[in-house]
């Protein structure tokens, strides 16, 4: 006979995970301050296979507005300001010889709306993962009330996966709000 454990361990699981890839999507979303992580998604060259710029240059935000990139070879110098020109972050590289530096320029009142619109959209994702994570805890319940479950240890079951589900709707709501505060902040 199953148990309550067997279903929202697995849904905690997936709930947690929403939370993660929630915290991972926002972190890429560029706020007005200079953040290394903005770089992950672009990769260069690197004797014939393609690598994140962080394994092969030292990637640092000496200050709010700047991330400097200190390729470890000189060869690299190209290829480093070649794929950041190419990539969606919309920023021109300065290379003095020794360093690459990104300035982060101000955002835009219209550019802040759409970055707190796509910041919504991810935590509007990772919502509907946790609905779907505890949507599947109370089915499993439900198959498992059929085969001989008794219903109100079922029902209990529920209840915690509700309990559950706000837990993380609420933690999704902190982190979102957080994001939009750090994007609409000048």
């Amino acid at each position: 006979m199953s148990e309550v454990k067997d279903f929202l361990n697995p849904a905690e699981e997936k709930m947690d995970l929403a939370v993660e890839y929630l915290d991972e999507a926002l972190a890429h979303i560029r706020a007005g301050k200079a953040n290394a992580k903005i770089l992950d998604g672009i990769r260069v060259e690197y004797y014939g296979s393609s690598v994140p710029i962080s394994n092969v240059a030292n990637v640092s935000v000496p200050d709010a507005r700047t991330i400097a990139i200190t390729p470890w070879e000189k060869a690299m110098f190209r290829e480093i300001e070649k794929a950041i020109i190419n990539s969606e972050l919309g920023i021109t590289p300065e290379n003095n010889g020794e360093v690459i530096r990104l300035c982060i320029p101000p955002l835009t009142e219209e550019r802040r709306k759409a970055l707190v619109k796509q910041s919504k959209n991810e935590a509007e994702q990772a919502k509907i993962s946790v609905r779907n994570a505890r949507r599947d805890a109370i089915e499993g319940l439900k198959k498992a009330v059929k085969n001989g479950m008794p219903e109100d240890v079922s029902k209990d079951g529920e209840d915690k996966v509700q309990k559950m589900h706000d837990k993380y709707m609420k933690k999704i709501d902190e982190i979102f709000a957080a994001k939009e505060k750090e994007i609409l902040t000048v």
